[in-house]
């Protein structure tokens, strides 16, 4: 599926279109596969740089019509970044059950990794984290249902800001207690925190969101101020 400029550029949102491309049509040329983080991405679906050098297909392939691809695109953006964000608390709770295995399991200076303060504040941290986010995660879930997706904007925004940061915090702390297993191939952490880490830029990155988020917060102070 690609998504292409149309010719009629006088819209703002309907620029664009989307259009099926067989991978067998003469002119598409794979180019080479993408990684992230050096993580190999195909367990998320994976990336590909193509080259088209005039490929043709027929009109029938465009999706839904001529200048809807941002329509399209937008309809999948809620319930997409909705289930990042399902997706970024779950891994956040295994994060958090490997760190607690690690820090009942390993002794520095005598103690368990865990009877250090700093490692217990990073456990009771992380907890408050992943609890909060979940709550934030069902109140956008349910305001997506009962609202739509135009409506949930702003707790669609505010769980595409704070999932990815939580989670990014979780697997640093995780990581940070298994030392440089951590990091290596032996834990899945390393490319855990590589997918959460991406989180803060694919579907939006948190900038976009936190100016979004502002902008709605501002104009119902400013209405409710009648300023």
């Amino acid at each position: 599926m690609c998504r292409g400029a149309s010719r009629d550029v006088s819209s703002r949102h309907g620029q664009h279109s989307m259009i099926l491309v067989p991978m067998a049509t003469p002119g598409v040329k794979l180019v080479r596969p993408l990684t992230v983080f050096g993580q190999d991405d195909a367990i998320h679906g994976g990336h590909f740089e193509v080259h088209f050098e005039n490929v043709r297909v027929p009109a029938s392939n465009i999706i839904l019509g001529e200048g809807r691809g941002f329509e399209i695109a937008q309809g999948r953006l809620g319930p997409g970044r909705l289930h990042h964000c399902m997706r970024a608390v779950g891994a956040a709770e295994f994060a958090l059950e490997l760190l607690c295995r690690r820090a009942a399991s390993r002794e520095t200076f005598g103690k368990k990794l865990y009877q250090h303060e700093v490692v217990s504040h990073w456990i009771a941290e992380c907890r408050l984290m992943i609890d909060q986010t979940r709550l934030l995660t069902l109140h956008a879930a349910q305001a997506l249902d009962s609202l739509g997706g135009r409506a949930a904007r702003r707790q669609i925004a505010m769980i595409k800001v704070s999932a990815a940061r939580m989670a990014c915090h979780v697997l640093d702390c995780a990581i940070q207690v298994h030392g440089g297993a951590g990091v290596s191939g032996d834990f899945p952490l390393a490319q855990m925190y590589a997918y959460v880490r991406t989180l803060r830029i694919a579907d939006g990155p948190d900038e976009v969101h936190l100016s979004s988020i502002a902008r709605l917060e501002l104009r119902d102070q400013l209405k409710k101020a009648k300023l």
